[in-house]
């Protein structure tokens, strides 16, 4: 099999599994502000109720790091491609065993436990899948187009907010009203069941990493990757995690159901159709996609440091621009402010995988990326819409929503300042005493 042919089936097993994975995540989390705030922590009132659904979008990301210490640690020992596979049936089974789920009316307390139970399987398995797919990506990649194919995996996150708010929508079409919340809702749920089978098949068929293929054949594993992580290079583990914040606080707008819910919700300012405003999201998701996978090429010509200068810049355009198009009560005008914010979110993930590779030497390298990402999911976005509900509740305001994302923007704008560009670094284990060398500006290795 020709190299080409080896990155393009790479590619597309890596978008198509990030796909999945990533529609069952986003699907619990729409799900949260639309209807599990109802069925199942109803008798909690009506905002405290939404509060705690969104909360438990954020529990499972306090399990991150459980995921992506353990892929990690057997992702460098192992390889890439079996922690993808398993990864891939564990978030699978929790999103279909959603759709079977009794509401409080039908077995009480049991019901909300059982959810978050999923919920937190569903949060171990993302915690070790995104590691895995950008590394099979990028380790496969010629060097000149690394930032580019290291996009694919990242645009499997528009995928998935694509599907899961499009079924969704379609949902409220075909099982309209009260049907909806008796079993429309669980059917997206169930194709998870299908979709699993399909990007097992695929993922089944795709090579390992020439990466980890040459640490192995050297019977160069780390025997505790993770322990050499924290101890040679843990400054530049919480620096990679706050590059994250930024995007993942401004991205769980969308992906985490706030904005679904803020504009749907019928005793709010804003008030529009729950169908529309899920059709909008799915929509601005295109725009997304668009945005990461220029970033990503963009990065291949102009480096990972100075994409995201320009990303963080065209977010804090977005950010401050959302709310105030959302909040005219037009549908035209929130689908407007969800494109804007998503030229941001592009230009600050495309670029991520690329650069998060060429920070962490071979042979920590699947723990640093894991590890990195999760922290950062859990500081940025894990409980983005739970704070910006608070917010908004407490001062009547969105305002200020916006002012916290702008600051969490700063952070990784920050965080990334303090980072030097390693673009084109080799990333094979022959530059293992060269990829060891600190890229955070100032410190000596």
């Amino acid at each position: 099999m020709s190299k080409k042919h080896t990155q393009g089936r790479v590619a597309f097993a890596t978008v198509v599994g990030t796909s999945i994975e990533w529609y069952d995540y986003f699907l619990y989390a729409a799900a949260s502000g639309l209807i599990f705030n109802q069925l199942f922590f109803g008798p909690l009132g009506s905002t405290l109720s939404t509060m705690v659904a969104f909360a438990t979008v954020g529990i499972s990301f306090l399990f991150r790091p459980l995921g992506a210490f353990l892929a990690g640690h057997y992702g460098d020992k192992l390889g890439r491609r079996v922690v993808l596979i398993i990864t891939l049936i564990a978030m699978g089974a929790a999103t279909a065993l959603i759709g079977f789920l009794p509401t409080y009316e039908s077995i009480g307390i049991a019901a909300p436990i059982l959810l978050i139970v999923l919920r937190i399987i569903q949060g171990i398995s993302a915690g070790g899948e995104w590691g895995g797919a950008v590394l099979l990506a990028v380790e496969h990649a010629e060097v000149k187009h690394r930032g580019l194919r290291g996009s694919f995996p990242q645009i499997g996150v528009s995928i998935g907010l694509i599907l899961s708010s499009g079924v969704l929508a379609l949902m409220t079409v075909i099982a309209p009203g009260e049907a909806f919340l008796e079993w429309g809702w669980r059917v997206p749920f169930f194709l998870s069941i299908l979709l699993v089978a399909v990007g097992y098949w695929i993922r089944r068929g795709v090579e390992e990493s020439p990466v980890f293929h040459e640490i192995a054949e050297r019977k160069e594993q780390v025997t505790n990757p993770l322990g050499k992580l924290f101890k040679n290079h843990w400054l530049l583990v919480i620096l990679a995690s706050l590059v994250f914040v930024g995007n993942n606080a401004a991205g769980y707008m969308t992906t985490g159901g706030y904005i679904q819910n803020y504009a749907s919700d019928s005793a709010g300012s804003v008030g529009l159709e729950r169908g529309p405003v899920l059709w909008a999201a799915s929509a601005s998701a295109v725009s997304w996609l668009i945005f990461t996978i220029v970033a990503g090429s963009v990065s291949d010509k102009i480096g990972r440091k100075n994409t995201y200068l320009l990303g963080w810049a065209l977010l804090l355009i977005g950010i401050f621009s959302l709310f105030p198009l959302v909040n005219t009560g037009s549908i035209w005008m929130l689908f407007l402010g969800l494109v804007i914010l998503t030229v941001g979110l592009g230009f600050t993930y495309g670029q991520q995988p690329a650069m998060y590779a060429e920070i962490f030497p071979s042979s920590v390298r699947f723990s640093g990326v894991s590890v990195s990402y999760a922290i950062g999911s859990i500081l940025g976005g894990a409980f983005a819409p739970t704070i910006a509900k608070a917010l908004a509740s407490a001062t009547g305001t969105t305002t200020s929503v916006a002012f916290y994302l702008a600051i969490m923007t700063v952070i990784a704008l920050i965080a990334t300042l303090l980072l030097r560009d390693r673009s084109g670094m080799p990333l094979g284990p022959d530059h293992e005493e060269e990829q060891s060398v600190s890229p955070i500006i100032g410190v000596r290795s």
